[in-house]
């Protein structure tokens, strides 16, 4: 077993009305630490669905857990080939390499605390994804950087057949 130390020599402070926030309603992330800030300890996000909204489409990542913490609400979510429907306060860890998606659940809203571990530094990931969405680059220009951001997309028939 090897011991990941993280170097980094002071408190890690965000506050909320200083976080930047990609997207909007239905779906809103703010982006609270980068890895670059915690030593590579961990990144961290706080994702917001609203009526049923997606989080993220099926993916693995080679190389970092990831842990959903549901600050409220109620969500699904893909861990390997099944699906999970979390609610406030419950708390779900997907092992590195496992297939997994989120969502809130049908006409539900979810807020969630997403941490990966060890970090990546992945906010330009997600102000990529809001370029996806508004229509600035296309979706395929996700397949480019799946390597940079540990984020390796894939299908799941599961997963599918659980979203209306």
């Amino acid at each position: 077993m090897s011991l990941f130390v993280p170097e980094f020599d002071r408190s890690v402070i965000v506050r909320s009305a200083e976080a930047e926030v990609i997207g909007r309603a239905p779906t809103t992330i703010r982006l609270l630490a980068d890895s670059g800030s915690t030593g590579g300890a961990l990144s961290t996000q706080r994702v917001t669905l609203t009526g049923g909204a997606d989080g993220a489409a099926p993916h693995r990542h080679a190389g970092s857990a990831e842990l959903f913490y549901m600050l409220d609400g109620t969500a699904q979510l893909l861990s390997g080939e099944q699906v999970v429907t979390a609610e406030r306060g419950d708390l779900v860890i997907v092992p590195p390499g496992l297939a997994h998606a989120f969502a809130a659940a049908p006409g539900q809203d979810a807020d969630i605390l997403i941490v990966i571990t060890p970090g990546v530094d992945r906010f330009e990931y997600f102000r990529h994804l809001e370029r996806v969405a508004y229509g600035k680059v296309p979706p395929e220009s996700l397949l480019e950087v799946q390597e940079l951001y540990d984020t390796y997309f894939l299908s799941s028939a599961t997963w599918k057949n659980a979203r209306p």
